[in-house]
Formats: C-alpha cells, sequence, structure tokens
C-alpha cells in the first residue's frame, strides 16, 4: 500500500493555510501548515514532506532563505511557490534557486493541486515510485481525468476548465468510453429532454469540448459519420 502523499503548506495568511490544507486532505494526502518561515523549516525537519507549498513572502524568512534550509535536509522535497501576481522576479528568482514550480495569486484550489499532482509525478519517474492513484470517485481515461464530487478536469495534469453543461457531457462520454453514442442518446442523457429538431445542439457542444480536451493534443473526441460521437484514448505511436 503506497504511502500518503505529506505536504506542508507554508503561508502567514491562516485562512489560505486551512483551505488548501482541506484540499490536499480531500486528494488523501497529508498535509500540515506553517505560518512563518521558520515553522516550516522545523516541520519540514520532522516531517520530511514530499512536497511544500511554499509562500515567497513571509514575516520571518524569505521563501528563498527556507527552501535553501528545507533543501539542505531533504533535497529532494519538491516546491510550488506561491507569488504575487505581478512578482516576475520572484517567479525567476525561485525556480533559479530550485523551486520545482509556482502558481500566481489569486489561484485556483484545482490549480494547486494540478501542479503538486505533475511534481509528484516528476518525482515518481526519477525515483521509481508507483505514482498515487486517482481520487476517488474519478473517472480516468488515458491521461483525461474527472474528478466529479470536486467537478475538476485535467489532461496529462493540465486543469481544463469547463462550462457546467460541457461538464455534464464529458462525464457522459467518459462514463460510456470506446462507445459510440448517438446524438439522441446524448441529448437524453444530458440535457434530459427531446430537443426535437434541435440536435444540432449536440454538434455544437461537442465543438467546445474539443477546444478544450484536444486542442495541442492527440485527439480522443471522433465523429463516427452518421452513428454519433466517440470517445477513446488516443493511439500510442510505434518507436522509431
Amino acid at each position: 500500500m503506497t504511502t500518503a502523499r505529506r505536504i506542508l503548506v507554508v503561508d502567514d495568511e491562516p485562512d489560505l493555510v486551512e483551505v488548501l490544507c482541506g484540499a490536499l486532505r480531500y486528494e488523501g494526502w497529508e498535509a500540515l501548515g506553517a505560518a512563518t518561515g521558520t515553522e516550516a523549516v522545523h516541520a519540514a525537519r520532522a516531517w520530511a514532506p514530499d512536497a511544500v507549498v511554499l509562500d515567497m513572502m513571509l514575516p520571518d524568512l524569505d521563501g528563498l532563505t527556507v527552501l535553501a534550509r528545507i533543501q539542505e535536509d531533504h533535497p529532494e522535497t519538491r516546491v510550488l511557490f506561491l507569488t504575487a501576481r505581478d512578482a516576475v522576479e520572484d517567479r525567476i528568482a525561485g525556480i533559479a534557486a530550485g523551486g520545482d514550480d509556482y502558481v500566481s495569486k489569486p489561484f485556483s484550489l484545482a490549480e494547486v493541486v494540478v501542479r503538486l499532482r505533475g511534481l509528484l509525478r516528476r518525482a515518481d519517474a526519477a525515483t521509481g515510485r508507483a505514482p498515487d492513484a486517482p481520487p476517488s470517485g474519478a473517472l480516468v481515461l488515458g491521461d483525461l481525468v474527472l474528478v466529479q464530487a470536486a467537478r475538476e478536469v485535467s489532461r496529462a495534469g493540465e486543469p481544463i476548465d469547463l462550462s457546467p453543461t460541457e461538464f455534464a457531457l464529458l462525464r457522459y462520454l467518459m462514463s460510456h468510453p470506446r462507445q459510440v453514442l448517438s446524438k439522441a442518446q446524448i441529448l437524453d442523457a444530458v440535457w434530459s429532454y427531446d430537443f426535437g429538431g434541435q440536435a444540432h445542439v449536440v454538434e455544437l457542444y461537442i465543438s467546445y469540448l474539443r477546444k478544450k480536451i484536444d486542442a495541442g493534443r492527440p485527439p480522443m473526441i471522433h465523429t463516427v459519420r452518421g452513428a454519433g460521437y466517440l470517445l477513446r484514448p488516443p493511439t500510442p505511436t510505434p518507436a522509431a
């Protein structure tokens, strides 16, 4: 059984720490908060977190100093910096000093979770550790993940923002992977009543999904002429 990930959240805003820790625990991870750089260094030494969500601006030590002290003891710990929206120099300095990624305030919880997953996945690849299972209740097809309770969607670790109708349509497609679904079936399942001659609404929302799910990536949503639509993972490219 894989040990739960440990995430240390460091910020001097108690409400933000509480909300972030709650979101991380929802993912099945362990989360611990710290309000100052000194607390963070002590917590990291005692707790050995897998990753740290670290604010650049703290009341005692700056984020770069905290990063250096944590990585003296645990060089494998991944660090996701929180920065002010316009502090470009902070972002550059954080990455140059050994940070792994950053998000700018204000941010969405979904973005923090997805970026942490990406950091941990890269750490797994480097160490050979088995990756975490998707959250309970998630639908997974290839690199596409839909978390129903949190209403979150990501592909290859990148968050995708969907409208409620787009989310419902994708959930229906992902609940029937590799199956050809007719427009009538989709209308009944997603819109819950007969649109009569307005079946073009399906075509419209399929086009919306394609722009968000498939844009710049191997396509997963396919049209089966005269029959409907099919969702399937991309066909792997043969090795050269």
